[in-house]
Order: structure tokens, then sequence, then C-alpha cells
């Protein structure tokens, strides 16, 4: 298994148990997630580049896994994927750069 299929992996076990401990809570939110990721003024493609950006400038290796795979099946090309972490590094600065190495792994792992 790829390093940031394990990590997606372990962020899932991990919501599980939450999901176990607060059921109501996770339940929530999970629709709210999957109510802001659908379809709508914005197409899925768009909004997981966003999600993306956002990982990146959080230094959340979970997250960029995660969203460079969702933005893949979305559609995303290679190109777009490393725009959008070029944006994500203007809003950054230096600690951002530094996480486009999870970029790259998960391009690796899933483009």
């Amino acid at each position: 298994m790829g390093e940031m299929r394990k990590a997606i992996e372990d962020f899932q076990e991990a919501m599980k148990m939450l999901s176990r401990n607060n059921p109501e809570t996770m339940r929530d939110f999970i629709k709210f997630m999957d109510s802001v990721l659908k379809e709508g003024y914005l197409d899925t493609k768009t909004k997981e580049l966003i999600a993306l950006g956002m990982a990146i400038t959080a230094r959340c290796k979970y997250c960029i896994g995660l969203h460079v795979e969702k933005a893949i099946k979305a559609g995303a090309s290679k190109e777009e994927i490393l725009e959008a972490a070029t944006v994500a590094i203007l809003m950054g600065g230096g600690p951002a750069l530094t996480y486009i190495a999870e970029v790259k792994k998960a391009l690796e792992e899933f483009g």
C-alpha cells in the first residue's frame, strides 16, 4: 500500500472511531462535507482543487492525499493540480511550499 493511501486509510479509521463515540456529530459533519463538495455553482473538480489548496496551506498530509485523489477522479489534470498547488504556495508561503512533496507523492500514487 502506498504512503498516501495509508494516510487516507488512517484518517478513515480515525473517523470511524469518532463516529462510534459521537455518532450524531460525525453524521452531521459528513452530511455537511458531502453537501459542500457536491456540484453546485462550482463543479466538483474546482471544489477539489480549492480543497487541495487549503490542505496545502493547512499543512495536512492526509487532506492533501485525499484531495489529490478526489481531484483526479473529478477530472483534474496533473497540470491543474500543480497550478492549484502554486496558488496555495502564494497564499501559504515557504511552509506551504514544503508540502508540495506530499502533492508529488499523491500524484505519483493516484495519477
